[in-house]
């Protein structure tokens, strides 16, 4: 992963749309969806928080002539993203900032 890699507003909407359910695998146009985005760098925020451990993923099993579609690719949030995905709210959230004087 680049150095440059952090959280920015995208990459916390989907790691918030698979932190309420950690453990379950959703496909990117469910968790696009669940976050309530297109899928316009989805995909690539997807591949990058999976390069940086914080998501795992696996290719759908099955023969795309036998499922009549693409195969899916299925992402679930690790410990490392939730522990990103908390910090993002926290930081994100305005009940999480100090007050200001």
């Amino acid at each position: 992963m680049p150095r440059a890699f952090g959280m920015t507003p995208l990459r916390l909407r989907l790691l918030v749309a698979l932190a309420v359910a950690p453990g379950a695998e959703l496909c990117g146009a469910d968790i696009a969806r669940d976050a309530d985005l297109t899928n316009g760098g989805v995909y690539m925020a997807l591949h990058d928080l999976d390069k940086a451990g914080w998501l795992q993923s696996r290719w759908e099993e099955g023969d795309p002539k036998h499922l009549g579609r693409p195969r899916r690719r299925f992402y679930r949030i690790t410990s490392e993203g939730l522990k990103h995905t908390v910090a993002g709210v926290l930081d994100d959230h305005p009940a999480f900032r100090p007050p200001s004087r």
